[in-house]
């Protein structure tokens, strides 16, 4: 089943039938989905004096799917984040975060997300390319995702579910700071990489 339009660079002739015909089962999930926070997770790994990973989430986020089941292409996806809510496990370093040396939390409380396309793989491999935006930067980014299928929970609720992970360079939208080690290279790494475990809820009407 696909969720996302399929990239298509090139302009074919369809069929009447071909152009009109649609899935149900993918037209039923058309419609606009809350994020579920509950039962999702937005996380990050670093690595740490180059030695070791150093894990870490973000607490509060909200955000939306608009899943067009009748047009994929024209669905999307959209979330902000508090950076306030980071949380690695330790005080310290969580202040240090919310600090200017990094995100700036009092500054820029939010990091915020917009789609601008989806593509299908295959399967159930989807990739979502869009503009992050932190620290009053914003570059694209690409996130290969997973669709883990959608289904109604005991409450009634109808549920879609995504994995998603994605890689970034710190450095490029200004989280410079860093410190030299006495054996070479530096405390914390330019690159990371997020984790998504999303769940999320179609809202009524």
């Amino acid at each position: 089943m696909g969720i996302f339009g399929r990239s298509n660079t090139a302009t074919t002739a369809a069929t009447p039938t071909a152009a009109t015909t649609v899935d149900p089962a993918l037209a039923a999930l058309t419609g606009t989905y809350t994020i579920d926070p509950a039962h999702s997770g937005i996380g990050f790994t670093a690595r740490h004096a180059m030695v070791t990973n150093v894990r870490g989430a973000f607490a509060e986020y909200e955000g939306t799917l608009e899943l067009n089941g009748t047009d994929p292409a024209a669905s999307s996806a959209s979330i902000d984040v508090t950076i306030a809510s980071v949380d690695t496990g330790s005080a310290d370093r969580d202040g240090h975060l919310r600090s200017a040396d990094f995100f700036d939390a009092e500054q820029f409380p939010l990091m915020t997300f917009r789609s601008t396309r989806a593509e299908a793989l295959g399967g159930t491999d989807y990739r979502i390319t869009g503009d992050l935006t932190i620290k009053g930067v914003t570059r694209p980014i690409t996130i290969d995702l997973e669709f883990n299928g959608a289904a109604k929970d005991p409450f009634g609720n109808e549920r879609v579910g995504f994995e998603g992970k994605a890689e970034l360079l710190r450095s490029d939208w200004g989280l410079t700071w860093n410190a030299a080690l006495e054996t070479g290279g530096v405390l914390v790494s330019d690159k990371i990489k997020l984790t998504f475990e999303i769940s999320a809820i179609k809202n009524a009407g």
